[in-house]
């Protein structure tokens, strides 16, 4: 029989598997009356965050298992990057989709929201193995919620399939994104050399010098132009260059990994580190584009619920709130605030091993 024929031509509807799809709308099992068109359009808008987690989750175990490695290929880099480029958009779009739950009345929602029963946010297993797979820890999560120990629950009472929980147990298994990155950044050659810490402590102890001589030329501008006097400016600039030093070196320790982060944002010019700069800044993106997800479902709750408790029991707009507060790649943030401007730094020794020549 011919592949053309057509009890054997490839449908678009038998390709996405739409009658099945299209048939999943209708509620849970037993669920009487129909949904409301209002009841469906919140059953669709939660089913397409849902695709969109499991997209998320498949783009991050690919990035994880490419960076999980002793040694990164280069090629893989930009692999990589394109990975977590993909997961940044859709947490936007999955931002801007509130906006589509926002023509949902309050009136129109509190009419079925009793026929979500004690269901909660809190219980999308996808979202919580993205959150994991990034590397948002348990103690992190507001009051120590620990969505492992929620679930194993759940499965207990048979509320959760087996086969969820396997791919759960699965996930908390894998190391995450933020601990991969941060091996990684261990091993960043710090002026042509890699693993030596005498040589990683040098330059961050160059790097502060810097610092401590910029903030006292900023002292000397402040003072001459009148912006306060150096009694209430040099604690500040100290306690800035203090904090930076706590970061750098802890206990008087190089930490490999923020030596050779603070090696690649200094010289982004340098063709070898022109990638790495870029995975660094994607996933700075990642998590700015999540905790834009999180505001924009913060702001549309309390525009449809106010600030009544949530269905699970959680304190409703409060928590979705404090969940804001959530930070995972922490260091890639907070080394921002110690850059110095390129032209204040000494050029990197072996400037040839990153193809970069000083007197170009």
């Amino acid at each position: 029989m011919s592949e053309d024929a057509p009890d054997t031509r490839m449908t678009y509807g038998n390709y996405l598997q739409l009658d099945k799809l299209l048939s999943l709308q209708s509620g849970p099992k037993g669920h009487t009356p129909a949904p409301s068109n209002h009841e469906m359009h919140f059953i669709v808008v939660h089913q397409a965050f849902e695709l969109w987690f499991k997209q998320i989750n498949r783009e991050l175990e690919e990035a994880l298992s490419l960076l999980n490695v002793e040694e990164v290929d280069e090629k893989n880099i930009p692999v990589i990057v394109s990975h977590l480029e993909r997961c940044s958009e859709i947490f936007r779009l999955l931002a801007s989709q509130w906006k589509v739950m926002e023509t949902l009345a309050p009136q129109d929602f509190l009419a079925f929201r009793d026929r979500l029963g004690t269901s909660s946010g809190f219980e999308s297993w996808q979202m919580r193995t993205l959150e994991m797979l990034l590397g948002l820890e348990s103690e992190q999560r507001i009051g120590g919620m620990d969505p492992m120990e929620h679930n194993r629950k759940l499965h207990s009472e048979g509320k959760l399939s087996d086969s969820v929980m396997t791919e759960m147990n699965r996930i908390d298994s894998l190391p995450s994104l933020n601990e991969v990155l941060l091996r990684w950044l261990a091993r960043t050659p710090v002026n042509g050399v890699a693993g030596d810490e005498n040589v990683m402590r040098d330059f961050v102890e160059g790097h502060l010098k810097v610092m401590q001589e910029h903030g006292e030329s900023v002292i000397a501008h402040m003072i001459k132009i009148g912006h306060g006097s150096e009694e209430t400016i040099r604690p500040r600039i100290e306690s800035g260059i203090n904090s930076a030093r706590d970061f750098l070196l802890p206990d008087d320790k190089v930490v490999p990994a923020r030596a050779g982060l603070l090696f690649i944002e200094s010289y982004r010019e340098l063709p070898l580190l022109s990638w790495p700069r870029r995975l660094i800044d994607t996933v700075v993106d990642l998590e700015e584009s999540m905790l834009l997800f999180r505001s924009h479902h913060a702001r549309m709750v309390e525009r449809m619920i106010g600030r009544r408790m949530g269905t699970g029991g959680s304190s409703g707009v409060d928590y979705l709130d404090m969940t804001l507060k959530y930070r995972i790649f922490t260091d890639l943030w907070a080394v921002r605030t110690m850059l110095v401007k390129r032209e204040a730094l000494a050029d990197p020794a072996n400037s040839e091993f990153y193809g970069y020549a000083s007197d170009n």
